[in-house]
């Protein structure tokens, strides 16, 4: 008799944890989307990453430890379904050398326009085209760019997420926004002409 009254007590316990631990993961659903937006080029797949998350959040709940900081956990899943998603994909990283594309949007400028334009190209830059300027960064820089830029993620908790150096974060992050940088070059250029 002991021993079920032992069992139902573990049970319960239990099923209050999953719930305490389900309410506090949808809390994050909107940051968890938002970092998610940023990875991935559209809104469809934003989602069915987010669902992803959820998914394996949910089957593997038990490997969380309470009290320490949920939304590292659920974005490290996250990343890591991304980085999943980036392999199937095979996408091979941009071969042009750094430097040439550094001052790109600069040189266009003072080729075609005098200095007060600078504004004007910059406000012309829409939601979608900043987007699409992220999805072009090759996928392990545009994850820490993300991570730390959007996300306001610190190096080390970035480095904790994806699991590498934190010197490598801020490598990549140097990289990736100088790729950032020469992708926006080119679509506040293209959308120019």
């Amino acid at each position: 008799m002991a021993e079920a009254e032992t069992d139902a007590r573990r049970l319960a316990t239990e099923a209050r944890d999953r719930v305490r631990f389900e309410e506090e993961v949808l809390e994050l659903a909107d940051q968890v989307y938002r970092v998610a937006r940023r990875l991935v080029p559209s809104r469809e797949e934003a989602e069915d990453l987010v669902q992803e998350t959820y998914a394996r959040a949910f089957r593997s709940w038990r490997s969380y430890t309470p009290g320490t900081n949920l939304r590292a956990w659920l974005m490290r899943i996250l990343t890591n379904l991304n980085i999943d998603r980036g392999r199937r994909e095979q996408r091979s990283p941009d071969m042009r050398p750094m430097e040439e594309g550094d001052y790109f949007l600069y040189n266009r400028l003072e080729e075609t326009s005098g200095p007060d334009d600078e504004e004007r190209i910059v406000e012309r830059l829409s939601q979608d085209s900043i987007v699409e300027a992220l999805s072009n960064v090759p996928h392990g820089f545009r994850d820490v760019i993300v991570l730390v830029d959007i996300g306001d993620f610190s190096y080390q908790e970035a480095a904790q997420i994806l699991d590498i150096p934190i010197g490598t974060v801020m490598s990549r992050l140097h990289r990736g926004r100088r790729i950032l940088k020469g992708e926006l070059a080119e679509a506040a250029v293209g959308e120019e002409s």
